[in-house]
């Protein structure tokens, strides 16, 4: 048993209070319960509690034994002098304030119902390998309990995106349309390659960027040339084309006083298609840096997905539709519709969703994840098992929604702070 489900089984008030009272007798009436404390100190704060003729207001504390009261120092901290009730699973000792005054202990052991305790070890003691340890008993759960948390997960994914780039934003002192372009550039690289187009995007400003965003071969010598991929090989001894821009590269880096170009071993080409190459998502981001002046106006404007899938259609020079990497010819596609969806759900709904924060507008927030139900669903190894036991999944939304249930709350077993397990783990009274 971990101390959480303590922490639950309190909060919610789910054990016999049938002459309810202390280890040593002394009758208690829960009149508040309290509210979990995140922060250092107590559990649960502004509890009230009568005990015997006289109620408390104070802080309730919660351990599997009592004697870990003094494991954890707790004797010699002020912070907990102001615990009215210390609630323990099993109270095999005494324990006091730092002024030596005794505290009254609850035991919950002979209160807990059996059944709940059983579900719960249940759920914990699924072996690692099984994605849903809550899948025998999905049959307790309604259907709007699901469809609530999905919603809920989606969310937190969505606003845990937010406050990375948020926290971008302010770094480049609060500029979007810079902070636009350091999150697409991390975009662009499509998870494998994500680490070293954010640095390239510190490499290479944005306000040097700018100022050859009308010459697509100067853009192209710059992002190439800082990215690594310029440099004398083996492959390139008479590539005309790649022979001008490490030219070009070697006049603006002097100009620019650009820090050092990214070291080649950094990209990832390793069990890469082709089409995901780093050189082809260079040339295609060069390429929407070239076409779309203006990038944060119209990843905020963009009123559909079918909007933002003209706009990522920017094309890319003669030489980068014809090699994959420099030197290295091959008919290279232009970026898909299923990467474009990517970068929707990975940079655009996330870019608006911060802003719609630091403007104080939530009904931005309703529009940019609107986006996600506009995509269709992603379908991998994390989605599949929801899919099986019949939970809803028809578009994007759905999909980042069962990714952070499944990341967030199931593989960890964060059951407790799961509004599915919440529901599973109600005695049979409060569930009806």
């Amino acid at each position: 048993m971990k101390e959480d489900f303590l922490h639950y089984v309190w909060q919610h008030q789910y054990f016999d209070k049938t002459t309810l009272q202390t280890a040593a007798g002394e009758p208690i009436t829960v009149l508040r319960p309290g509210y979990r404390n995140a922060d250092a100190g107590p559990d649960f704060l502004n509890a009230r509690l009568q005990l015997g003729e006289v109620e408390w207001n104070g802080a309730v504390e919660i351990h599997l034994r009592a004697s870990d009261w003094h494991r954890h120092q707790h004797q010699t901290d002020a912070k907990y002098d102001q615990v009215v009730l210390h609630v323990v699973y099993t109270a095999d000792q005494d324990v006091r304030r730092t002024n030596g005054s005794l505290i009254p202990v609850l035991p919950l052991a002979p209160r807990i119902a059996p059944d709940m305790l059983t579900t719960y070890q249940r759920l914990m003691d699924q072996p690692a390998p099984v994605a849903l340890p809550c899948a025998p008993l999905l049959p307790l759960v309604p259907e709007i309990t699901r469809l609530m948390m999905v919603e809920r997960t989606l969310l937190e994914r969505v606003e845990q995106k937010a406050a990375v780039l948020e926290a971008l934003h302010h770094t480049l002192g609060g500029d979007w349309e810079a902070t636009a372009y350091h999150a697409l550039a991390a975009g662009f690289g499509f998870q494998k390659n994500t680490e070293p187009l954010a640095r390239l995007a510190k490499a290479l400003p944005q306000s040097t960027v700018r100022r050859h965003r009308h010459d697509l071969r100067q853009l192209e010598a710059l992002v190439f040339g800082q990215a690594g991929f310029l440099t004398e090989n083996a492959e390139t001894p008479d590539d005309a084309y790649i022979g001008g821009l490490r030219e070009e590269y070697a006049f603006l880096r002097h100009k620019y006083t650009l820090p050092g170009a990214l070291p080649v071993h950094e990209w990832n080409f390793l069990r890469l298609r082709p089409a995901n190459f780093p050189p082809v998502r260079l040339a295609q981001l060069a390429a929407l840096l070239h076409a779309r002046p203006a990038l944060f106006d119209a990843l905020l404007s963009a009123s559909s997905v079918a909007v933002l899938e003209e706009f990522f259609q920017a094309p890319v020079s003669d030489y980068w539709r014809q090699h994959y990497r420099p030197g290295k010819p091959g008919k290279v596609p232009a970026l898909g519709r299923s990467s474009v969806h990517l970068l929707v759900t990975n940079v655009v709904v996330p870019l608006r969703v911060a802003y719609a924060r630091h403007v104080g507008q939530p009904e931005l927030v309703e529009a940019a994840v609107a986006l996600l139900e506009q995509l269709p669903a992603e379908h991998n190894h994390l989605t599949a098992p929801y899919e099986l036991l019949g939970f809803r999944h028809r578009s994007a939304a759905d999909s980042q929604g069962l990714l952070a249930l499944s990341r967030g709350y199931c593989q960890p077993r964060r059951c407790l702070h799961c509004a599915i397990g919440s529901r599973i783990l109600q005695p049979n009274g409060a569930r009806l």
